[in-house]
């Protein structure tokens, strides 16, 4: 366990905003990071896990306590079973799967961000969520002071949710288990751009480092496979899910998806450009991904302020115009909060 002072919140997060940190506490397994944050909470110390820091917008006032970050190692296999440490890079982990032929997450390559983030967010894309594959969660819940093995129906998974996100600071990620399929090809291909991408039909299968190349490719142009040397993957990725609403309030024009009991899911990215804010739109030193509008990207020296306003701007257009609401998808941290 490494204790540190001299660290930004925005060195730690991929939106790259944030203040100073009073202290940074590095812990490399699962005993550190229940210590970590058992000490935090018995000397009354404010405080913020971090795995990758990709689905935060941090405060620009820095945290006034202990930031814990999250480097744990590990990944299990029995069978088709996976169990990972909740600091294992997430994209890396996908990687490991399609080398040893395990399905079932191979839509998820390029996602930033660390294994224990997933079920707090049910991160999808493509036609897969975590949802999908995880059969236990296996958490430190601050509430009750204890371990506690999280079965999926515990974590109450919904569409970009979960138990573990409802309930912020509560439930600390230790590892995740995943049950996935043996096979060199992937699960049924759900989404149609991908689908094109590979050649298939919606529903059809491919090897599966095709579709990880052939998802990394449509991420990278989409500005959402984070690079150093690319402005546009200075972001949090998609900041707006796709709202879902009652089919009778589908918006003309609008591309929509079933989502069952009568519901329908808009595309928050075509809501976002048609009200005003389409690719490229800058203000000042925040606005849309030039290559996508549903990525809010970050110049250097911008603020966690600044940000949101124009996240808010967005949100308001969008309202007034199709009185539709977005949800932000990244966590927007306050500083005043107590863990």
């Amino acid at each position: 366990m490494q204790v540190r002072h001299d660290v930004r919140l925005a060195d730690l997060t991929t939106l790259a905003v944030g203040g100073p940190i009073e202290r940074l506490v590095e812990v490399e397994d699962a005993s550190e990071l229940v210590a970590a944050v058992r000490e935090a909470d018995e000397a009354g110390r404010p405080l913020l896990v971090l795995g990758g820091g990709s689905n935060v917008v941090a405060p620009d006032e820095g945290w006034p306590g202990d930031v814990v970050a999250v480097r744990t190692r590990g990944i299990a296999r029995s069978g088709a079973t996976l169990t990972v440490q909740a600091g294992e890079e997430w994209d890396a982990l996908v990687a490991h799967t399609v080398v040893h032929e395990l399905a079932g997450i191979e839509a998820l390559a390029g996602i930033p961000g660390s294994t224990g983030a997933t079920p707090v967010q049910n991160v999808g894309a493509y036609g897969q969520e975590v949802a999908q594959t995880i059969t236990a969660v296996r958490v430190y819940d601050r509430a009750e002071k204890a371990e506690r093995v999280l079965a999926p129906a515990d974590c109450g998974f919904a569409y970009r949710d979960s138990r573990l996100k409802q309930h912020p600071g509560r439930f600390v990620v230790l590892d995740v288990t995943f049950e996935l399929y043996v096979g060199a090809r992937s699960r049924p291909v759900g989404y149609a751009e991908l689908a094109r991408r590979l050649g298939v039909e919606v529903g059809g299968t491919a090897p599966l480092a095709d579709v990880r190349d052939a998802v990394l490719e449509l991420r990278r142009g989409k500005g959402m496979v984070l690079d150093p040397a690319d402005p546009d993957s200075r972001s949090a990725g998609s900041f707006f899910t796709n709202p879902v609403v009652p089919a009778a309030r589908s918006v003309d024009g609008c591309p929509s998806w079933p989502a069952g009991d009568g519901l329908v899911k808009l595309s928050a990215a075509w809501l976002v450009e048609h009200a005003g804010f389409g690719k490229g739109t800058r203000e000042g030193r925040v606005g849309t991904s030039s290559r996508h509008s549903l990525a809010l990207t970050t110049e250097p020296g911008a603020t966690a302020a600044e940000l949101l306003a124009f996240a808010d701007r967005v949100t308001a257009a969008v309202q007034e115009q199709f009185g539709v609401t977005l949800v932000r998808e990244p966590t927007a941290v306050r500083a005043t909060a107590e863990g």
